[in-house]
């Protein structure tokens, strides 16, 4: 099939088809007579599991792995385990990150009177400090 059928099935645009073929997520595409790029069912199939990591919010390195281990049927399921239980550490970081600036945010907020005064809590606090 042709890269815009691909994209159709997989859900896929065709810009990140080319894109993760250049850096090797996906394997080259076969070419066509004319020089067109054809896929296969199996390159579909790849294209639909990197876009399901990809919303699970992995990183194109650890995608490369993921699709190595999933393609080695001889692979051990710890180490995907390892990949998946080192991805949440990392999400769970990036939250706790993310609540605390909530919580400064909302302390700034609530401590700005918001009234024609010039005197602002939340730039204060952005000001840089020496």
């Amino acid at each position: 099939m042709n890269i815009g059928e691909a994209a159709k099935i997989s859900g896929v645009n065709a810009k990140l088809i080319r894109h993760y073929e250049s850096i090797g997520v996906i394997p080259k595409a076969s070419r066509s007579e004319s020089g067109y790029r054809s896929y296969s069912e199996s390159d579909v199939n790849i294209l639909s599991f990197v876009k399901r990591a990809r919303n699970l919010g992995f990183a194109m390195k650890e995608i490369k792995k993921l699709v190595s281990l999933w393609k080695n049927r001889s692979r051990a399921s710890a180490d995907v385990k390892s990949l998946a239980v080192k991805h949440i550490e990392e999400m769970e970081q990036k939250i706790a990150e993310l609540q605390g600036m909530v919580k400064t945010l909302k302390h700034l907020s609530k401590n700005c009177r918001g009234d024609n005064r010039p005197d602002c809590p939340i730039l204060n606090n952005l000001e840089l400090r020496s």
